[in-house]
């Protein structure tokens, strides 16, 4: 009897304690983000990349560009509610994302989940790296190419499904699990990607401005335990 009163209390504590989330947008303004859109250096007063509109989070796809979050997460579970409005295009989540323009002057140092049309739940490593099974197969490479985020490098790890998202204009729910040097990735609940042996593990978080528009109507994180 004791055993089991303790067990409840040990479980009521844990509730009780539990991480609460982290909603990154608020539904009202872009409090908590920092635009970074290299042509607006020279333009001042370029239209912006990334607005608040009827409560979403949208991307307008140009200038191309990259919104971040001011601080950095690590161990979390992110959760990205998101859908191409008008025509497929690109877009994605950067996480452990940290020297800004790192790459073509242009992608932060990070590890990108792409949410491209038909091609959601791909890696592409900026400036960092990640390894998934099956590499030869998975992330195609020229002769003499190597793994790694450089330039020259194999970048794309391809993900194991492309028929994970729903239909144009309907929503879709993306969850990034990033837990030390793993990064598990679900597209409407279909595992598209699983990496280890990550080269970050703690960073910002970005969504782009790639050329397409895209509504968000959620991007939560929610602290995860280290195992």
């Amino acid at each position: 009897m004791l055993k089991s009163t303790l067990t409840i209390l040990a479980l009521s504590h844990s509730l009780l304690f539990a991480a609460e989330p982290i909603f990154l947008f608020n539904g009202k303004n872009l409090d908590g983000w920092v635009a970074d859109v290299p042509a607006a250096d020279q333009k001042k007063d370029i239209s912006p990349s990334f607005i608040v509109r009827d409560g979403m989070l949208v991307s307008l796809g140009t200038p191309l560009g990259h919104l971040i979050t001011e601080k950095e997460y690590c161990d979390y579970k992110l959760t990205v509610e998101y859908r191409f409005p008008a025509k497929p295009g690109n877009c994605g989540v950067l996480v452990h994302a940290s020297k800004p323009r790192a790459l073509y002057k242009m992608f932060p140092q990070s590890i990108e989940v792409q949410m491209m049309h038909k091609s959601a739940g791909d890696f592409w490593c900026i400036q960092e790296n990640i390894e998934v099974p099956e590499m030869e197969k998975r992330r195609p490479r020229k002769e003499g190419q190597k793994f790694g985020g450089d330039q020259p490098d194999a970048r794309q790890i391809l993900n194991l499904t492309d028929d994970s998202e729903k239909p144009l204009g309907e929503w879709n729910t993306m969850t990034i699990e990033a837990r030390g040097a793993e990064i598990i990735v679900h597209v409407n609940g279909t595992l598209v990607n699983h990496g280890k042996n990550a080269t970050a593990t703690k960073g910002k978080i970005a969504l782009q401005a790639e050329g397409s528009e895209v509504e968000f109507r959620k991007v939560e994180l929610a602290p995860l335990e280290k195992k």
